[in-house]
């Protein structure tokens, strides 16, 4: 890919799986030969922990004191802080100062695009940037829209967190008519997906009735399983953790979606462009 793509994992509904998401695609991606930076623009800090950084309020650099040089017109090394994970990806952590931080943007100028102006200095040496959002349409999720090229939206197979979607979408549209006009929804990932009940295949048919017509909803779902619950407090992903799961093989192959999804529309661009 000539160049970097940033995805904004992103569902204002908490427990749905985006930091699971953002993990596993990311190490997958990077089991794929991709160079990959994952962002925490989470104030809980839930990806920094789930990549064994368990004391990120003590780490001299986060994505809050990377936005803040920014709104201060600072100019220090942009890479100064990023910490590599054992199972190939990059991670920008956050911390608890983000909490603090988002409620000062309010009153920042241009504060819709401080992440992005942020992450334009570091993605030349990434092929893709995945940014795992805070459960909420607040400050900082509006920034990880605006930096975003595409958003990918985990949905668990419940009825409250698919109504959720509406909102989300409202937001996206937003946010694509008045700040980031190239912003796109890749598609909707569907997690803690537990087949055995009645619930869950009649939610994935709504879904699919309401949306999929006009979004893509990804051929591959996460299942529900005890081992995804386990591999967040163990510092790695669930390929690392117990490679032969279901959960492992359903994220392998979400990875794959992924990388053919952006290579058929690598094509199409080029094809455009001739």
């Amino acid at each position: 890919m000539p160049d970097c793509k940033t995805i904004a994992i992103c569902n204002q509904k908490g427990g749905v799986g985006k930091t699971t998401t953002a993990v596993n695609l990311g190490i997958g991606l990077a089991m794929k030969g991709k160079k990959v930076l994952l962002v925490d623009a989470d104030p809980q800090g839930d990806l920094t922990t789930c990549l064994g950084w368990n004391d990120a309020d003590n780490l001299q650099n986060t994505i809050s004191d990377k936005m803040m040089d920014v709104v201060k017109g600072n100019e220090p090394d942009p890479y100064t802080g990023i910490l590599h994970h054992k199972e190939g990806v990059d991670l920008m952590p956050s911390s608890n100062e983000l909490f603090d931080f988002e409620i000062g943007l309010v009153t920042a100028m241009n504060r819709e695009v401080i992440l992005k102006t942020y992450l334009n200095d570091v993605k030349e040496k990434y092929d893709y940037i995945l940014i795992d959002c805070s459960p909420s349409l607040g400050m900082m999720t509006l920034n990880s829209l605006s930096a975003a090229d595409s958003v990918i939206i985990p949905v668990q197979a419940h009825y409250l967190p698919a109504k959720c979607m509406t909102q989300l979408l409202k937001t996206v549209s937003k946010v694509k008519r008045y700040i980031n006009p190239n912003l796109k929804v890749d598609g909707i990932l569907l997690t803690l997906v537990d087949n055995r009940t009645n619930l869950a295949k009649s939610t994935v048919e709504a879904l699919r009735q309401n949306f999929g017509s006009h979004m893509k909803i990804y051929k591959s779902s996460i299942p529900i399983a005890i081992k995804a619950a386990e591999v967040s407090s163990k510092g790695k992903s669930i390929y690392a953790y117990e490679p032969n799961s279901t959960v492992s093989k359903a994220y392998t192959e979400f990875t794959k979606e992924v990388l053919a999804d952006d290579k058929k529309k690598e094509r199409l661009h080029s094809a455009n462009v001739r």
